[in-house]
């Protein structure tokens, strides 16, 4: 993978000449339509950092009803506090969590989730509406208003699938939901994010700046894509690691009491089993993709840095590489405090943040292709 060799003139010109594979998203205002855009992906990020924390105060349980339209109005007398209350102590989790907590400490689980799900009803009401408006008056062309229309369902399905997850707590003798569901539920908010962010991108800049062509830019686009796939496997494992509840053992690094593949690893049979509910097979899984993406993203900027980039793509590498060094110590500390709730909320937050650079790599490297 060697840096690549050209001539001065050609590798001056080729950075500044953009080059496109499709036609602009966009037909008109490109700037409005993209910073719209992004504006939906920071309340994606509260979103899913609000997620983080229901999870870890035990609030996503809180709201028994799943009611999508008239949901959105909390109580509002003393009559209605007391029927999502008695509603709430019907489920195991009060009964081996919660005994004997008053209305007060139900209030304040209740809102959590409460702004969780208004934050997910206004990101709706802020792409339809919008969409709606742009699409009447020819801003954005047919391209993406299909594009944004599939998302729009897709988004109101994530919210089906939020559904889904939680009434999974209500089983008998259960505290929690069942991990598999909210790694799906994880997972969906995660992929929607990613979608809405890159056709944001796709706004702004629908014309690819052409990269030097070379070895070095067609390795560290590579790289980079193998790094986000890491990246995604890590955010399925943490999703895991969360459901199981399995940060809350093995609380030193880098050893797992004292081994570094923990003692009882594939306890479990069928041994896949182990992958989804064995906790110290689920932890150590999750503590070695994780430094798998630290080791893939140094070696796509070690690469990308002897390249011949453009100046955006070697920023956003450099972004990019300290990025995964602050989640990875984000998510050791997290461990070694026994995954307090601002750690916990802050890890599962900056996860989406270390992904966006990602996304942002992956989309100034385009022109590598386009070259």
């Amino acid at each position: 993978m060697p840096s690549d060799v050209l001539s001065r003139p050609a590798a001056a010109a080729l950075p500044r000449r953009e080059t496109g594979l499709k036609p602009p998203l966009a037909l008109r205002n490109a700037p409005l339509v993209s910073l719209w855009l992004f504006a939906i992906c920071a309340l994606l990020l509260v979103m899913i950092a609000l997620g983080g924390a229901t999870r870890l105060t035990g609030s996503g349980l809180s709201i028994m009803e799943w009611r999508p339209v008239t949901g959105i109005i909390p109580p509002l007398t003393h009559a209605q506090w007391e029927h999502e209350f008695a509603l709430y102590r019907q489920i195991p989790q009060y009964r081996i969590l919660h005994d004997g907590f008053g209305l007060a400490g139900f209030q304040k689980i209740f809102w959590l989730e409460w702004i969780h799900r208004f934050c997910g009803r206004l990101i709706g009401l802020l792409l339809i509406v919008p969409l709606l408006a742009f699409a009447f008056n020819g801003t954005i062309g047919s391209r993406l208003i299909v594009r944004l229309a599939v998302l729009f369902v897709l988004g109101g399905l994530q919210g089906a699938i939020g559904w889904f997850m939680v009434a999974s707590g209500f089983d008998p003798d259960s505290i929690r939901v069942a991990p598999v569901r909210l790694v799906l539920h994880l997972s969906c908010a995660f992929a929607l994010y990613v979608a809405i962010l890159w056709t944001a991108l796709d706004v702004r800049r629908p014309l690819a700046r052409a990269i030097a062509p070379g070895r070095g830019a067609t390795w560290t686009r590579r790289l980079a894509g193998a790094a986000c796939l890491l990246i995604a496997v890590t955010i399925v494992a943490g999703g895991y690691t969360a459901g199981t509840h399995a940060g809350f053992i093995y609380n030193s690094f880098p050893y797992m009491d004292g081994h570094v593949v923990p003692e009882g690893y594939a306890d479990l049979t069928p041994f896949w089993h182990n992958l989804t509910q064995n906790v110290a097979t689920v932890q150590f899984n999750h503590r070695v993709v994780a430094t798998l993406v630290v080791l893939s993203v140094g070696l796509t900027l070690v690469v990308g840095l002897r390249s011949r980039l453009n100046g955006g793509a070697r920023n956003a590498l450099l972004l990019l590489g300290a990025a995964v060094l602050a989640q990875y110590a984000l998510g050791v500390t997290t461990l070694m405090l026994v995954v307090p709730v601002w750690a916990g909320t802050m890890h599962q937050t900056f996860a989406a943040i270390l992904l966006s650079v990602m996304i942002i790599v992956l989309h100034s490297l385009r022109g590598v292709r386009a070259a």
